[in-house]
């Protein structure tokens, strides 16, 4: 076995170490025991310094977007029934506007799968699955609210469109007097002694009473026209005309744009015709109706438009 020795300055001589092993291993331990109670004491102090409290906070944050997570699920679901009862409500406007309902298949055109961020997959399932329902909702209410916007536009046009059109309808009587008996259809002429379509029908009235037109339109022809005589007639548009027989004078020029209930011409008995009256006829795409038919009888035109003035 190995001796140690180290040289004694104040002896001049070699001095042997004893039980070197035995003391190298106190002093390995004693300094092994000391580096682990520094450590030991360090990574303590600096976790009572930081470590707790930061916990504490974390933890509390996330209990508290937790609760805010699960209030805006809430709130998504709600704002998504909403908007489903606003389909409802879209589409009985619809069919109040005259335009056809929305399908089924219509309402689920545009249909996201959603889509999830990867990069916050250290979430929790039941965090991933909350955020994956929010942004589902989102995805979808996005949608609704585009769709109905768009249904919203058609809507309002067809309102409008409608609108322009109820003023334009040749919806009243066009003068004061008594609708003749013959009416609108076949007929035995009174002139000529033969029985031949009576195209419109005949209001007997004085010579002279005022003619209003009865919807909105431009006036297309002002002149002599066959039996009708002096005539006028009226293109309102959306396929309907209207049309004015054995008048005494008129009132508008062709082209002028007229109003429901302007006066634009006088009765008479120009043409071929047996007596004072008015002849009127009502087509709608070429094809002549029975304008009997477009007077509402619960609507005093000229009543009406006396208490105006």
């Amino acid at each position: 076995m190995k001796r140690l020795y180290y040289f004694s300055k104040s002896k001049l001589q070699f001095i042997e170490i004893k039980h070197y092993k035995t003391k190298l291993s106190i002093y390995l331990s004693f300094g092994i025991v000391c580096l682990v109670a520094l450590i030991f004491t360090v990574y303590s102090l600096a976790l009572s310094m930081f470590g707790f409290d930061s916990y504490s906070s974390l933890n509390k944050e996330n209990k508290l977007l937790h609760k805010k997570l699960d209030g805006v699920l809430i709130q998504y679901e709600s704002l998504n029934k909403e908007l489903d009862s606003l389909l409802i409500i879209n589409n009985e406007l619809r069919l109040a506007a005259n335009l056809e309902p929305i399908s089924e298949d219509e309402k689920k055109i545009g249909v996201g799968g959603g889509y999830f961020d990867n990069e916050l997959d250290f979430l929790s399932d039941d965090s991933q699955l909350k955020l994956q329902q929010a942004f589902n909702y989102m995805d979808e209410i996005t949608r609704k609210i585009n769709f109905e916007k768009k249904q919203y536009i058609d809507i309002s046009g067809k309102l409008k469109e409608n609108k322009r059109l109820f003023e334009s309808i040749p919806a009243i009587k066009p003068c004061s007097g008594t609708v003749a008996m013959h009416g609108f259809g076949m007929r035995f002429h009174p002139i000529l002694n033969i029985r031949r379509m009576h195209d419109g029908i005949d209001i007997i009235t004085d010579r002279g009473t005022p003619v209003h037109v009865s919807g909105n339109g431009t006036v297309d022809f002002v002149g002599y026209r066959g039996g009708l005589g002096l005539a006028v007639e009226i293109d309102h548009g959306f396929g309907y005309r209207s049309v004015y027989g054995h008048l005494s004078k008129i009132n508008v020029v062709q082209g002028q744009k007229v109003l429901r209930g302007d006066t634009i011409a006088k009765t008479g008995n120009s043409g071929l015709s047996s007596g004072p009256h008015l002849h009127y006829e009502i087509h709608h795409n070429g094809v002549k109706q029975n304008p009997i038919e477009f007077f509402f009888d619960d609507l005093n035109f000229f009543k009406a438009s006396k208490v105006r003035k």
